[in-house]
């Protein structure tokens, strides 16, 4: 009798063309990612797209706000076409096309970050650059300073300015530049930023926007909400909604996760979904408003495959860069996504341990830019959207397990089904995935015992990184802030220690982290040596050299990265080791067991235990057969 056990599915998959093309553990590739499982990479894939489908109906509500090609003449009496029977009619059927063409479009984008870069990121329709194309700049049923049509002009060719960074390096130098209590940081700041997402409207919806304080508790029924401002008039905190949420979506997925389930994540999205999809209960995801009969006649229709008609290249205006207004949103545009895609980037390689503090860079990071660039033009040429990013919502797959592309591309499955059962997987609520934002959170946040607190030089760009993004509602501006402090605080005492070494701030010689931006001009080759040729892309540089297969990965390139990984896997241990060492310690004050380290990994019914190490190990001997 023929045994399918998942121990012997993620093996046989593993020997296969996909897992090595993959990386998966077991695959024998030089590179294979310690602990990538098969079963576990499709079930990751499943979270984050659990976590990510709510954009499907956020981006097509937000973006048909812009009233996009949509013609309405205002007249004095209406001027921003609020009461035209027409225009509501054919911003409802755009509605609709927003609904498949995010669908395509995060499709698209995640199947070729998976299956290209083999990175394990979802990608769609970015929140808050949406909102800045839909209501900034095309402005509320097209009153903004440019057209719709400007507008995609500006987002395409946004696309193609970060194609050519990408291909010249300087996408990647944005990276290395980063220092490291930063990078460490961002990770920090986006957790916070899954948790005030989780806990506003788009989740639990337990906080809102305030009058007399910038935040306030929220969780009130919708009568009892001002119907201006949605905030609450009264009956905070009584929303059945809110508590379903909390308890069978967060308090659930904690006692999962404390008992290592596996799709721990998962299970409790989908019970609260099912749970709120009848109609005549306290908790359901369609009450009986015009907006809930709306969605229950759609969520009824089961299966409804559309195109979008009204989108595509003939809305682009190819003159649009005749007007100056155009560039202002162009450089707006860049700047956002450059950082917020970076950041993003970053946080999520290291979730994943994919990133190397040595050489400030993740694996695959080029492909993965340039994956990203395409998909940004792509999204104003083709899909009329808003520029396409990594979502942070990838942090929930990645906490399930997933490490390789395989992950993006078990989303990109679900996107792809989402374009048939748009009307199912659409009306998720969002008080279903709110919970689980938060707990991933939580996750997220061990980054910060990673920062050098030690030294407030160090410590306090990194907090203001942590404190920035979530409060801003936008990783790039954390970023920013972070970046500016960090620059004041290291290169004004360093100008003042010119002047005489005492005016150097204590610490500066022992406690500071090392930062040196002229580092990353030395060749990986151990001399030393300064070299210009270290400002191009790996694979610029080997086809300079000589190389005609500059696709590559050199041997001595392959041997790097698992340098890399050992030793970030070396620090990481030694903090796990410490942290260790003070329960241990805590225990023995208090006259409980210490249990051995022996002793600690029997009771450890994880699969995954010591999977990094091993792999490690696995790849290295893996490498070195090849190499022979």
């Amino acid at each position: 009798m023929v045994s399918f056990s998942p121990h012997r599915i993620n093996e046989a998959v593993a020997k296969t063309f996909i897992g090595r093309w993959f990386r998966l553990e077991g695959s024998g590739h030089p590179l294979a990612r310690p602990g990538s499982k098969f079963l576990t990479e499709l079930r990751a894939g499943t979270v984050t797209a659990a976590a990510m489908l709510y954009i499907i109906s956020v981006n097509s509500s937000i973006l048909s706000d812009s009233g996009g090609p949509c013609v309405c003449e205002g007249t004095a009496d209406d001027p921003i076409c609020a009461d035209n029977n027409d225009y509501a009619l054919c911003k409802n059927e755009l509605r609709r096309d927003y609904v498949t063409a995010t669908s395509a479009i995060s499709l698209i984008s995640t199947f070729l970050m998976g299956l290209l870069a083999n990175m394990p990121l979802g990608l769609a329709p970015g929140l808050g650059v949406n909102a800045y194309f839909a209501y900034s700049q095309v402005g509320f049923n097209g009153t903004g300073p440019i057209s719709y049509s400007e507008a995609l002009a500006a987002v395409f060719l946004e696309g193609l300015i970060f194609f050519a960074l990408t291909i010249l390096g300087l996408r990647q130098w944005v990276v290395r530049l980063i220092p490291r209590s930063i990078t460490t940081a961002i990770g920090c700041g986006i957790g916070l930023f899954l948790t005030i997402i989780g806990l506003s409207s788009s989740g639990l919806n337990v906080i809102s926007g305030g009058i007399s304080t910038p935040l306030q508790l929220g969780g009130c029924a919708s009568e009892y909400a001002d119907a201006t401002t949605g905030f609450c008039n009264s009956h905070v905190l009584q929303d059945p909604r809110m508590w379903l949420g909390i308890f069978v979506g967060g308090v659930l997925t904690a006692f999962l996760l404390l008992y290592r389930v596996k799709g721990a994540l998962l299970w409790p999205i989908l019970l609260v979904a099912i749970i709120s999809w009848p109609r005549p209960t306290s908790v359901t995801a369609f009450p009986h408003t015009e907006l809930g009969d709306s969605n229950f006649d759609f969520f009824k229709n089961v299966v409804a495959a559309r195109g979008f008609k009204l989108l595509g290249p003939s809305n682009v205006d190819w003159k649009a860069y005749a007007n100056g207004k155009v560039w202002v949103a162009l450089i707006s545009f860049l700047y956002v996504d450059l950082l917020d895609t970076t950041g993003t980037m970053v946080a999520m390689s290291k979730q994943a341990g994919l990133y190397d503090a040595r050489d400030g860079d993740f694996e695959g990071s080029s492909v993965a830019f340039l994956v990203d660039s395409a998909c940004i033009a792509a999204s104003g040429l083709f899909f009329g959207t808003s520029p396409c990013t990594p979502f942070v919502e990838s942090a929930s797959g990645i906490s399930e397990g997933g490490k390789t592309g395989l992950t993006a591309v078990t989303t990109a499955f679900w996107f792809f089904i989402s374009i048939f059962f748009a009307p199912i997987l659409s009306n998720i609520p969002a008080w279903a995935t709110g919970s689980v934002l938060i707990v991933v959170g939580a996750m997220m946040m061990e980054n910060a015992t990673k920062v050098n607190w030690d030294y407030m030089g160090d410590a306090i760009p990194a907090f203001v990184v942590i404190a920035v993004i979530p409060f801003t509602y936008n990783v790039a501006y954390g970023i920013i802030a972070g970046l500016i402090l960090f620059i004041l605080l290291h290169n004004v005492p360093k100008v003042l220690g010119m002047i005489s070494p005492r005016l150097l701030p204590p610490g500066w010689r022992d406690l500071k982290e090392p930062y040196n931006s002229t580092a990353f001009l030395k060749q990986p080759n151990g001399k030393g040596r300064v070299s210009f040729l270290a400002l191009l892309p790996p694979w610029l540089r080997k086809l300079v050299s000589g190389e005609k297969r500059f696709w590559e990965y050199t041997h001595e390139e392959m041997e790097r990265i698992l340098e890399g990984r050992k030793i970030s896997q070396e620090s990481d241990d030694a903090a796990a080791k410490m942290r260790q060492e003070e329960r241990d310690e805590m225990r023995k004050r208090m006259g409980e067991e210490v249990v051995s380290t022996e002793e600690r990994k029997s009771e450890d019914h994880s699969d995954d235990v010591n999977a990094l190490e091993q792999g490690i190990m696995a790849s290295g001997s893996a490498y070195e057969t090849e190499r022979k």
